[in-house]
């Protein structure tokens, strides 16, 4: 979706996507480009992790290199300290025009690197040393380069460019901004760099996403929650079935969502909503397995496993009734295939289930729901929690079914018998 978005500066792309509601939507040929670059990301995947990993080396060095360049150019060439207080002032639009688009405007998608890190652990060579780099490094890498990024940008900007209001501002207009506005400074050599970066870099994401996507499946197969079929994989050790089914899921999402600010409000609130268990299940695994061996030790974890919990049912606050109710929808989908692969028999493996131990689940997921529709980010022109009672609301709620689900949590020995009963593949010995 984005390589198609700023690839509208090429003549070849101008008809793939068009205007509708201030967003760019795909066009019928829009979505056959789009499938196509589906299918060159999924036969990239089959050469397997080895080459995969040279590939996408080479578009994460892009990836940093390019944004630097274009800091440091944009800095000199026109750096304007005033354009932050201009058009209608700093901040016009609140607190809740913030918060919004902290979770619909792509800024923790950007910030959502460091999962393909965990996803791709088990391939890691040496894992105690590469997975708290990998996702330290990741986070702090990343916030750091796209917040100078920012602040570059707007200072950069020329002044006809932000008269009225920032939302009615001429450069709002721009398909392909950064490249636009190099333009705009006369910097017309940047501008062609930042063009055929405009491909690369959100290529490179969408290569390695599908890369993880399969290893999510495969994983989910292996504990028994979805058909076996999903650790089906080649002699290259790939996972050929679920890059499949990836590909024709991705080709599906063009059709619901067909602009990429609502694909990536979707998958914030998804990936967000997954997250959300990790300082649970951090909680449990701290409490019952205290003296167990862990290569990396979290400070503070009593604090920040309930104050992570607490961030991300914000994060699915901000992302509004607009994008959750069809999180929810994708929720229920998923408990469908769940519930059809336990009927049917789909796969040999069967995951026990402890009712007790998940009491807490459908009242977390449905408590959540109701929170963000009553609350100033739901469909209501009165809401019952107004803004900043919603947050309150939202973590008092979220402390609750923190210390809910500690409390009920599977006991130290039902944990040590199932981490004793995971099989561990045979290792390829070419994906160290």
């Amino acid at each position: 979706m984005a390589m198609i978005q700023y690839g509208q500066h090429y003549s070849f792309a101008k008809h793939w996507m068009k205007i509708s509601h201030n967003q760019n939507v795909l066009t019928g040929s829009g979505i056959v480009a789009a499938v196509v670059l589906m299918a060159i990301f999924t036969s990239i995947n089959f050469l397997g992790v080895r080459k995969l990993a040279h590939t996408n080396s080479t578009a994460t060095w892009w990836k940093i290199g390019v944004p630097l360049l274009t800091i440091f150019v944009l800095a000199i060439v026109n750096f304007h300290g005033s354009n932050f207080h201009a058009a209608n002032g700093f901040n016009p639009y609140g607190a809740k025009g913030i918060l919004a688009a902290v979770s619909t405007s792509g800024i923790v998608f950007a910030l959502l690197g460091f999962e393909q890190a965990d996803q791709l652990a088990g391939e890691s060579a040496n894992p105690k040393r590469d997975i708290p780099r990998a996702v330290i490094m990741a986070t702090l890498i990343g916030a750091v380069i796209y917040i100078t990024l920012q602040i570059v940008f707007l200072a950069a900007l020329p002044h006809n460019q932000i008269t009225g209001t920032w939302a009615h501002a001429a450069y709002t207009q721009m398909s392909g901004p950064f490249a636009q506005l190099a333009t705009l400074v006369s910097v017309g050599w940047l501008a062609t760099i930042l063009y055929i970066d405009a491909v690369i870099s959100p290529g490179g994401t969408g290569l390695i996403y599908t890369t993880s996507t399969s290893r999510v499946s495969y994983g989910l197969s292996r504990n028994g929650y979805v058909p076996s079929a999903f650790e089906k994989t080649n002699d290259r050790g790939v996972p050929w079935f679920g890059l499949i089914v990836a590909f024709v899921v991705g080709c599906i999402c063009f059709l619901p969502f067909p602009s990429w600010k609502s694909l990536v409000g979707l998958i914030t609130s998804a990936s967000v909503l997954m997250y959300a268990g990790a300082p649970l299940s951090f909680g449990v695994f701290r409490d019952r397995l205290a003296d167990a061996d862990r290569p990396y030790r979290a400070p503070a974890g009593g604090v920040l496993a309930p104050l992570a919990f607490v961030v991300a049912n914000l994060l699915i606050l901000w992302s509004g009734w607009t994008t959750d109710w069809k999180l929810g929808v994708a929720i229920l989908i998923g408990y469908v295939i769940l519930a059809s692969n336990r009927i049917f028999n789909l796969n040999p493996t069967t995951p026990v289930l402890d009712l007790r131990a998940a009491s807490w689940l459908p009242f977390y997921l449905v408590g959540m729901g109701a929170i963000v529709y009553l609350s100033d980010f739901g469909p209501l022109k009165s809401p019952v929690f107004p803004l900043w009672w919603d947050m309150g609301v939202v973590a008092v709620f979220s402390l609750v079914i923190y210390f809910w689900a500690m409390r009920v949590a599977l006991t130290r020995d039902r944990i040590e018998a199932m981490i004793g009963d995971v099989v561990l593949p045979e290792a390829d010995p070419g994906v160290a």
